[in-house]
């Protein structure tokens, strides 16, 4: 498709995405639970094997969990634990995303990354990072000066040393990959439902009957992706070997002029248990800053705390000065499923007709389609059943700026929301279609209305008028 297309035809993917539960019991090969970005790839993955998978999500969207909010980064692996399963899902992700990119319409910011030494023994650590770049693979990582660094990003602060360069990193969309996911899913005859909270199960004659909100679903195999429930979800097959612990990270946004002051992403030196704060730009045009990590027992609520992003705002321009003169126009929090594990917790049980993808932290986003095709591994060596099909291809709406946006088209019509330029009929779209926003924040994922300067503030009324009755209760 040719990138400034617009895919506002509802019948793009062609496929009902809700059934009355009665009508879904019977056929249900496999049931994952869990439609943030990982459930949402192994939909994909599963479907296009021919499977006809059934989705489940608790919430009344896709990514109403872990995966509505993160870095969006696209890693290249450089700094994973070697030989781990999220090295090698990562990696998979990461050349899986870059093949299909074009073809789903999603776009990719090739910035690179800086891993800044802001200390000497911060420098003293660079060459050891490059090593362990080089050993995960990725061999075009190098270690650079003082004054190239000056010359690459002039507007950091004078107190950084060195760097470690990573040419691969890159900045992508963290919505619309999902959402082109989910689509290509429902294309290939597997379905949706939201509002569908699993809350428990039995296993008998090698078949798994759920119980839901929404009544009970027969299942030949399940798989758990359900983030920061995965421990609980997984207590209705066996003793979860892993204990979920949700690690908030906070972020604030810079308004659109700041992302001229840095090109690549500006990684710290990680330490053991957080890769620290990012400053980069984004796919929207804006400036990041976060996130922090900070361990809570809410796996629902991530709260945004004043204290903290004022001193987000303070590591922001200490690391880039030119950051002071410059306003914050969004802060926002989200949560990392984090485990007392290092790597991913993916295994299948096949006396038990299961599958677990758990303990995926900060990295799912490039691991997904990774952990999907792993999965799926599983999946047939296991349970069999699997038949490849050719691939039909559903393109999402662009919303990033490396590429043209609606507004610009001659059948463009009205503006709803001016700071991030979404016309009427990208939110008319949005709401209705194969997969329509299933509440407020879905709407604001799928579009960017009420995302920019004023967040919210002129458009606000304008846009719940056109969603008003769309929402279910």
């Amino acid at each position: 498709m040719d990138s400034g297309a617009w895919p506002l035809d509802s019948a793009v993917c062609g496929v009902a995405i809700s059934l009355p539960v009665r009508d879904v019991i019977a056929h249900s090969r496999a049931v994952i639970i869990g439609a943030g970005v990982v459930g949402c790839a192994i939909f994909r993955r599963l479907s296009l094997a021919g499977l006809e998978p059934l989705l489940l999500e608790a919430g009344s969207d896709i990514l109403s969990g872990a995966s509505k909010a993160n870095s969006a980064l696209l890693h290249t692996g450089f700094d994973a634990p070697e030989g781990s399963i999220e090295l090698a899902c990562m990696q998979d992700g990461y050349r899986e995303y870059l093949e299909i990119k074009d073809r789903l319409n999603l776009p990719l910011v090739e910035s690179g990354a800086l891993v800044v030494a802001w200390d000497e023994e911060q420098l003293a650590k660079l060459p050891s990072i490059v090593d362990k770049a080089h050993r995960n693979g990725v061999a075009d990582v190098v270690q650079i000066g003082r004054n190239d660094l000056r010359k690459r990003e002039p507007f950091l602060s004078a107190r950084a040393l060195g760097a470690v360069l990573v040419p691969g990193e890159h900045i992508i969309d963290p919505w619309s990959a999902p959402l082109a996911y989910a689509y290509q899913g429902l294309a290939h005859g597997g379905k949706i439902l939201r509002r569908c909270r699993v809350t428990g199960g039995s296993f008998e004659n090698r078949r798994w009957r759920l119980r839901t909100t929404l009544g009970e679903i027969d299942a030949g195999v399940v798989i758990n992706a359900a983030g920061n429930q995965g421990d609980i979800v997984e207590a209705i097959n066996r003793e979860s070997p892993f204990t979920i612990t949700p690690r908030k990270g906070q972020f604030v946004v810079f308004d659109k002029p700041a992302a001229k002051l840095i090109h690549a992403i500006i990684l710290p030196v990680p330490t053991e248990r957080t890769k620290g704060v990012v400053v980069c730009r984004t796919a929207f045009g804006n400036l990041l800053v976060g996130p922090t990590a900070e361990d809570q027992q809410d796996r629902d609520n991530a709260e945004i705390d004043q204290a903290m992003l004022t001193q987000l705002i303070d590591k922001g321009i200490e690391m880039v000065p030119g950051l002071s003169r410059h306003s914050v126009n969004a802060a926002y929090a989200g949560l990392r499923p984090a485990t007392q594990f290092k790597d991913y917790q993916i295994s299948a049980q096949a006396q038990r007709r299961w599958i677990t993808a758990g303990g995926i932290r900060s990295t799912g986003l490039t691991g997904a389609l990774g952990i999907a095709k792993l999965v799926a591994k599983h999946f047939a060596e296991v349970f069999g059943g699997m038949k490849e099909q050719e691939p039909i291809w559903t393109p999402v709406p662009n919303i990033a700026e490396d590429r043209p946006r609606h507004y610009l088209t001659p059948a463009a019509g009205d503006i709803v929301c001016h700071c991030e330029w979404v016309t009427r009929t990208e939110v008319e779209a949005a709401l209705t279609g194969p997969l329509p926003a299933g509440d407020l924040g879905g709407l604001k994922r799928r579009t960017r209305c009420m995302m920019g300067r004023c967040q919210g503030f002129y458009c606000g009324a304008h846009v719940a008028t056109l969603a008003e009755g769309k929402f279910a209760p």
